[in-house]
Protein backbone atom coordinates (compact mmCIF):
# COMPACT_ATOMS: atom_id res chain seq x y z
CA UNK A 1 0.00 0.00 0.00
CA UNK A 2 1.18 3.49 -0.84
CA UNK A 3 1.71 6.38 1.54
CA UNK A 4 -1.59 8.11 0.83
CA UNK A 5 -3.62 4.91 0.89
CA UNK A 6 -2.39 4.18 4.42
CA UNK A 7 -2.57 7.77 5.62
CA UNK A 8 -5.80 9.27 4.31
CA UNK A 9 -9.37 8.73 3.24
CA UNK A 10 -9.87 10.19 -0.22
CA UNK A 11 -12.76 11.51 -2.28
CA UNK A 12 -12.24 11.75 -6.03
CA UNK A 13 -14.54 13.53 -8.46
CA UNK A 14 -14.05 13.61 -12.23
CA UNK A 15 -15.73 15.74 -14.88
CA UNK A 16 -14.25 15.01 -18.29
CA UNK A 17 -10.58 15.96 -17.83
CA UNK A 18 -11.09 17.77 -14.53
CA UNK A 19 -10.10 15.88 -11.38
CA UNK A 20 -10.97 17.10 -7.87
CA UNK A 21 -9.33 15.09 -5.11
CA UNK A 22 -9.63 15.67 -1.35
CA UNK A 23 -7.82 13.77 1.39
CA UNK A 24 -8.48 13.64 5.13
CA UNK A 25 -6.30 11.82 7.65
CA UNK A 26 -7.60 8.45 8.85
CA UNK A 27 -7.76 7.69 12.55
CA UNK A 28 -4.29 6.38 13.29
CA UNK A 29 -3.16 7.09 9.74
CA UNK A 30 -0.43 9.50 10.74
CA UNK A 31 1.11 7.03 13.15
CA UNK A 32 0.97 4.40 10.41
CA UNK A 33 3.05 6.44 7.95
CA UNK A 34 5.18 8.73 10.15
CA UNK A 35 8.36 6.65 9.95
CA UNK A 36 8.04 6.21 6.20
CA UNK A 37 7.21 9.87 5.67
CA UNK A 38 10.26 10.93 7.71
CA UNK A 39 12.45 8.77 5.48
CA UNK A 40 10.74 10.17 2.40
CA UNK A 41 11.48 13.72 3.58
CA UNK A 42 15.16 12.81 4.02
CA UNK A 43 15.26 11.32 0.53
CA UNK A 44 14.20 14.63 -1.00
CA UNK A 45 17.26 16.35 0.45
CA UNK A 46 19.87 13.63 -0.09
CA UNK A 47 20.29 10.09 -1.32
CA UNK A 48 19.41 7.61 1.42
CA UNK A 49 22.49 5.56 0.53
CA UNK A 50 24.68 8.62 1.13
CA UNK A 51 23.04 9.27 4.51
CA UNK A 52 23.63 5.62 5.46
CA UNK A 53 27.29 5.99 4.48
CA UNK A 54 27.58 9.08 6.71
CA UNK A 55 26.16 7.08 9.61
CA UNK A 56 28.61 4.26 9.01
CA UNK A 57 31.61 6.58 8.80
CA UNK A 58 30.72 9.20 11.40
CA UNK A 59 27.91 7.92 13.62
CA UNK A 60 24.30 9.00 13.98
CA UNK A 61 24.82 12.40 15.60
CA UNK A 62 27.32 13.67 13.02
CA UNK A 63 25.29 12.23 10.14
CA UNK A 64 22.25 14.09 11.49
CA UNK A 65 24.24 17.33 11.47
CA UNK A 66 25.14 16.81 7.81
CA UNK A 67 21.52 16.12 6.89
CA UNK A 68 20.28 19.11 8.87
CA UNK A 69 22.59 21.39 6.88
CA UNK A 70 20.41 20.74 3.83
CA UNK A 71 17.01 21.04 5.51
CA UNK A 72 15.13 24.32 6.12
CA UNK A 73 14.99 25.64 9.67
CA UNK A 74 12.19 28.23 9.35
CA UNK A 75 8.49 27.30 9.65
CA UNK A 76 7.76 28.93 6.29
CA UNK A 77 10.60 27.08 4.55
CA UNK A 78 9.55 23.76 6.00
CA UNK A 79 5.92 24.31 5.06
CA UNK A 80 6.77 25.10 1.44
CA UNK A 81 9.18 22.20 1.11
CA UNK A 82 6.77 19.68 2.63
CA UNK A 83 4.09 20.83 0.19
CA UNK A 84 6.41 19.99 -2.70
CA UNK A 85 7.43 16.68 -1.15
CA UNK A 86 3.84 15.55 -0.60
CA UNK A 87 2.86 16.66 -4.10
CA UNK A 88 5.73 14.70 -5.64
CA UNK A 89 4.74 11.55 -3.77
CA UNK A 90 1.10 11.95 -4.82
CA UNK A 91 1.99 12.29 -8.50
CA UNK A 92 4.06 9.13 -8.45
CA UNK A 93 1.57 7.16 -6.35
CA UNK A 94 -1.73 8.22 -7.90
CA UNK A 95 -0.98 9.36 -11.46
CA UNK A 96 1.91 7.13 -12.43
CA UNK A 97 4.21 9.74 -13.89
CA UNK A 98 7.69 10.15 -12.45
CA UNK A 99 8.95 13.29 -10.80
CA UNK A 100 12.43 12.29 -11.89
CA UNK A 101 14.52 14.91 -10.09
CA UNK A 102 14.32 15.65 -6.35
CA UNK A 103 14.97 19.32 -6.82
CA UNK A 104 15.23 20.17 -3.10
CA UNK A 105 18.68 18.56 -3.21
CA UNK A 106 19.81 21.47 -5.36
CA UNK A 107 18.67 24.50 -3.32
CA UNK A 108 20.97 27.54 -3.17
CA UNK A 109 20.27 27.84 0.55
CA UNK A 110 18.31 25.63 2.88
CA UNK A 111 15.85 28.40 3.88
CA UNK A 112 15.43 29.77 0.36
CA UNK A 113 12.55 28.89 -1.93
CA UNK A 114 13.51 27.60 -5.36
CA UNK A 115 12.34 29.44 -8.43
CA UNK A 116 10.50 27.87 -11.34
CA UNK A 117 7.84 25.17 -11.47
CA UNK A 118 7.34 23.50 -8.08
CA UNK A 119 7.34 20.01 -9.57
CA UNK A 120 7.38 18.45 -13.02
CA UNK A 121 6.04 14.98 -13.73
CA UNK A 122 7.30 13.21 -16.82
CA UNK A 123 6.80 9.94 -18.67
CA UNK A 124 5.40 8.44 -21.84
CA UNK A 125 1.99 7.40 -23.10
CA UNK A 126 0.63 3.85 -22.79
CA UNK A 127 2.56 2.81 -25.88
CA UNK A 128 5.78 4.14 -24.35
CA UNK A 129 6.36 6.44 -27.30
CA UNK A 130 4.90 9.93 -26.82
CA UNK A 131 6.30 12.22 -24.12
CA UNK A 132 3.84 13.29 -21.43
CA UNK A 133 4.36 16.08 -18.87
CA UNK A 134 2.66 17.40 -15.75
CA UNK A 135 3.27 20.96 -14.55
CA UNK A 136 2.62 21.38 -10.83
CA UNK A 137 2.22 24.14 -8.28
CA UNK A 138 2.20 23.27 -4.56
CA UNK A 139 0.83 25.41 -1.72
CA UNK A 140 1.02 24.66 2.00
CA UNK A 141 -0.95 26.96 4.31
CA UNK A 142 -2.38 26.94 7.81
CA UNK A 143 -5.41 28.68 6.27
CA UNK A 144 -5.81 28.29 2.52
CA UNK A 145 -7.40 31.31 0.82
CA UNK A 146 -8.82 32.21 -2.54
CA UNK A 147 -5.94 34.59 -3.12
CA UNK A 148 -3.46 31.72 -2.85
CA UNK A 149 -5.47 29.60 -5.28
CA UNK A 150 -5.68 32.44 -7.81
CA UNK A 151 -1.94 33.03 -7.53
CA UNK A 152 -1.18 29.33 -8.08
CA UNK A 153 -3.41 29.16 -11.16
CA UNK A 154 -1.68 32.21 -12.61
CA UNK A 155 1.67 30.40 -12.30
CA UNK A 156 0.27 27.27 -13.97
CA UNK A 157 -1.07 29.31 -16.88
CA UNK A 158 2.11 31.26 -17.59
CA UNK A 159 4.28 30.29 -20.57
CA UNK A 160 1.05 29.29 -22.34
CA UNK A 161 0.58 26.51 -19.78
CA UNK A 162 3.88 24.84 -20.69
CA UNK A 163 6.57 23.93 -18.18
CA UNK A 164 8.87 26.92 -17.87
CA UNK A 165 11.95 26.39 -20.06
CA UNK A 166 14.46 26.91 -17.23
CA UNK A 167 12.66 24.41 -14.98
CA UNK A 168 12.44 21.80 -17.73
CA UNK A 169 16.08 22.33 -18.70
CA UNK A 170 17.14 21.83 -15.08
CA UNK A 171 15.34 18.47 -14.95
CA UNK A 172 16.63 17.45 -18.38
CA UNK A 173 20.25 18.21 -17.53
CA UNK A 174 20.13 16.30 -14.26
CA UNK A 175 18.76 13.26 -16.11
CA UNK A 176 21.42 13.54 -18.79
CA UNK A 177 24.04 13.21 -16.04
CA UNK A 178 22.63 9.80 -15.13
CA UNK A 179 24.26 6.49 -16.02
CA UNK A 180 20.82 4.87 -16.24
CA UNK A 181 19.77 4.52 -19.90
CA UNK A 182 16.08 5.20 -19.19
CA UNK A 183 16.91 8.39 -17.30
CA UNK A 184 19.24 9.56 -20.05
CA UNK A 185 16.61 8.87 -22.71
CA UNK A 186 13.99 10.84 -20.77
CA UNK A 187 16.43 13.69 -20.26
CA UNK A 188 17.13 13.79 -23.99
CA UNK A 189 13.39 13.88 -24.71
CA UNK A 190 12.91 16.78 -22.28
CA UNK A 191 15.82 18.72 -23.71
CA UNK A 192 14.48 18.22 -27.23
CA UNK A 193 11.08 19.49 -26.11
CA UNK A 194 12.56 22.75 -24.81
CA UNK A 195 13.75 23.57 -28.32
CA UNK A 196 11.04 21.98 -30.43
CA UNK A 197 7.98 22.78 -28.27
CA UNK A 198 6.27 19.90 -30.05
CA UNK A 199 4.00 18.82 -27.19
CA UNK A 200 0.37 19.87 -27.59
CA UNK A 201 -1.59 21.11 -24.57
CA UNK A 202 -3.40 17.80 -24.23
CA UNK A 203 -0.11 16.15 -23.22
CA UNK A 204 0.88 18.78 -20.62
CA UNK A 205 -1.34 18.23 -17.58
CA UNK A 206 -1.66 20.66 -14.66
CA UNK A 207 -1.87 20.02 -10.91
CA UNK A 208 -2.73 22.56 -8.24
CA UNK A 209 -1.76 20.78 -5.02
CA UNK A 210 -2.65 22.17 -1.58
CA UNK A 211 -2.16 21.02 2.00
CA UNK A 212 -3.93 23.10 4.60
CA UNK A 213 -5.32 23.29 8.10
CA UNK A 214 -8.73 24.54 7.01
CA UNK A 215 -9.42 21.86 4.45
CA UNK A 216 -10.57 22.45 0.87
CA UNK A 217 -11.41 26.14 0.42
CA UNK A 218 -14.43 26.79 -1.81
CA UNK A 219 -12.17 28.57 -4.28
CA UNK A 220 -10.49 25.28 -5.20
CA UNK A 221 -13.60 23.79 -6.80
CA UNK A 222 -14.49 27.10 -8.43
CA UNK A 223 -10.99 27.32 -9.85
CA UNK A 224 -11.21 23.82 -11.29
CA UNK A 225 -14.64 24.46 -12.82
CA UNK A 226 -13.21 27.46 -14.67
CA UNK A 227 -10.41 25.48 -16.35
CA UNK A 228 -10.53 24.37 -19.96
CA UNK A 229 -10.93 20.84 -21.30
CA UNK A 230 -7.77 20.74 -23.41
CA UNK A 231 -5.66 18.93 -20.76
CA UNK A 232 -6.06 16.95 -17.54
CA UNK A 233 -6.42 19.30 -14.57
CA UNK A 234 -5.87 17.98 -11.05
CA UNK A 235 -6.91 20.09 -8.06
CA UNK A 236 -5.95 18.44 -4.78
CA UNK A 237 -6.32 19.25 -1.09
CA UNK A 238 -4.81 17.41 1.87
CA UNK A 239 -6.59 18.47 5.05
CA UNK A 240 -4.28 18.34 8.08
CA UNK A 241 -6.06 20.10 10.93
CA UNK A 242 -2.95 20.73 13.06
CA UNK A 243 -1.05 21.86 9.97
CA UNK A 244 1.84 23.67 11.66
CA UNK A 245 2.34 21.11 14.42
CA UNK A 246 2.31 18.34 11.82
CA UNK A 247 5.05 20.00 9.79
CA UNK A 248 7.21 20.76 12.83
CA UNK A 249 6.82 17.21 14.13
CA UNK A 250 7.65 15.57 10.80
CA UNK A 251 10.79 17.63 10.27
CA UNK A 252 11.92 16.91 13.84
CA UNK A 253 11.49 13.21 13.15
CA UNK A 254 13.24 13.45 9.78
CA UNK A 255 16.21 15.34 11.23
CA UNK A 256 16.79 12.83 14.02
CA UNK A 257 18.43 9.76 12.54
CA UNK A 258 18.76 8.17 15.98
CA UNK A 259 20.37 4.83 16.59
CA UNK A 260 17.26 2.65 16.49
Amino acid sequence: MGLYERWCESTKEKDKRRHYWTYVEKDGGRDEISDDLAETIRSHYDQLERIAEDVKRLGYDVASEILNAAMPQTPRGRSGDLGEILATELVEEEIGLRVPVRRLRYKDGRNMAMRGDDFIGAGYDAAGEKLWLLKGEAKSNKALSGTTVTSARKVLNRDSGRCTPDSLLFVANRLLESNTPADYELGRSLRDEIGLKSLSADRIDHMLFTVSGNGPHASLKADLDATGANRDHYVVNIHVEDHQDFIAGMFLKAEHLGDD
